[in-house]
């Protein structure tokens, strides 16, 4: 009994080591790196963009988004947004006919985002004028250069790219803080280091562009209730790089609710589980073939609730390795204890220079510095709820932050 438990004690240390150094190891080589000199601009060209904004009882907060819109520094002749009304209830619909903004009815029976997305992208193919779709949700508010921004992607050739997510609300409390914090290390570890070698960025929810000539000849199609992640395992088989636009900036709605968390991530996990299922193979055929990092890297994300409940089992089975293996059980706990308290600092050391890196004020995150561990650990238990769930729902957040882009900037 004790070899069986030191080997499984040790084969899953060794498994989750490896997993964790190769995203620890990318993100750093990645984030010294300079990005390469091969992006300079093709032509000279104002492409025209079709923003297409999923919406669903968001009367609170799109009139926000649309303002911040309306004081894009991109001539105004050049873009024309879009508001899929998906389910709605609420004078959603009638805010946005105030605002002269297109209407693109969905009818009721769309059940999630990827849906909406993939009706409205047909409902526009026949639309010659439109160079490039952008999608945003409807509680998000856009940095004044976003378009610019994108703009400059597609002039580098870019079919597909990634902006910049923060947190519209990141001072609310822990949890919103929490959620900046997760995706600034997205942002820099992540997006930002993988298109500095020269590989491909990944798709965050929101604040995303889509170049229209890739979607004309592959509809888009999506499955899971992560349409974004989905979408970017989808662009590394077909070897469509995507682009990380460091300042097309989205600023997002992060719930404070720990419930509404709970519910959110569930949904998230369960599309990672789906893609999974779908795309590993493909992608790790596709990587052993052609060497392509991107597969590489999506196969790895798409393994992340896996790999964190086998860590919740590794825990288990120390207790019963401590109490079967080891001569004191607790010195052995004190031990683990008092690396894990180490490993913590270390965490929230990462956290502060990270957020001081991208000028943020350290002090108005405290408490997502302090409690994002929690954030993080909590994910377990849900990963275990969405492993062994079979149902596919999509149950949607409120937004309710009524912040303008003006508010957001002071």
């Amino acid at each position: 009994m004790q070899l069986a438990i030191k080997i499984i004690y040790y084969s899953l240390s060794i498994l989750l080591f490896i997993y964790s150094f190769y995203f620890l190891l990318m993100g750093i080589i990645g984030s010294f790196t300079k990005k390469k000199k091969n992006n300079e601009l093709k032509e000279n060209k104002i492409h025209r963009f079709a923003i297409v904004i999923p919406a669903r009882n968001e009367q609170k907060v799109i009139q926000y988004l649309l303002d911040s819109l309306n004081k894009q520094n991109y001539p105004k002749e050049s873009y024309e947004i879009y508001v899929a009304i998906n389910n709605c209830t609420d004078n959603t619909e009638a805010i946005c006919l105030e605002n002269n903004v297109n209407i693109i009815p969905c009818g009721n029976d769309l059940t999630d985002k990827g849906q909406v997305l993939s009706y409205a992208f047909k409902y526009l193919e026949n639309k010659d004028d439109i160079d490039a779709y952008v999608v945003f949700d409807a509680d998000n508010i856009v940095d004044k250069d976003f378009l610019v921004k994108m703009n400059e992607s597609l002039l580098k050739g870019y079919k597909v790219a990634q902006g910049n997510r923060q947190g519209k609300n990141h001072k609310d409390n822990w949890l919103s803080s929490s959620y900046t914090i997760f995706y600034l290390i997205q942002n820099s570890y992540f997006n930002q280091a993988r298109v500095n070698l020269n590989a491909s960025s990944s798709i965050n929810g929101t604040g995303f562009m889509i170049k229209k000539e890739l979607l004309d000849k592959d509809n888009f199609y999506t499955e899971t209730l992560t349409e974004d992640l989905e979408f970017a395992g989808q662009c590394a088989i077909n070897h469509i790089k995507i682009d990380y636009v460091e300042d097309a900036i989205t600023y997002d709605e992060y719930t404070t609710k720990f419930k509404a968390s709970w519910i959110q991530r569930t949904r998230w996990s369960k599309g990672v589980n789906s893609c999974l299922k779908r795309y590993y193979k493909p992608l790790t055929k596709d990587f052993l073939k052609t060497g392509n990092i991107s597969s590489l890297d999506m196969s790895f994300v798409f393994l992340a609730p896996l790999m964190q409940l086998l860590d919740f089992v590794r825990f288990i089975v120390f207790i019963l390795f401590a109490i079967f293996c080891t001569e004191s059980i607790l010195i052995t706990l004190l031990i683990n204890l008092g690396v894990s308290f180490i490993f913590y600092l270390i965490t929230i050391i990462f956290e502060i220079v990270i957020i001081a890196k991208r000028k943020l004020p350290v002090r108005a995150l405290f408490s997502g510095i302090i409690f994002f561990s929690l954030f993080i650990y909590s994910w377990t238990f849900i990963n275990i709820v969405a492993i062994f769930s079979r149902k596919k729902d999509w149950q949607p957040i409120d937004h309710n932050r009524d912040i303008s882009i003006d508010e957001r900037m002071k």
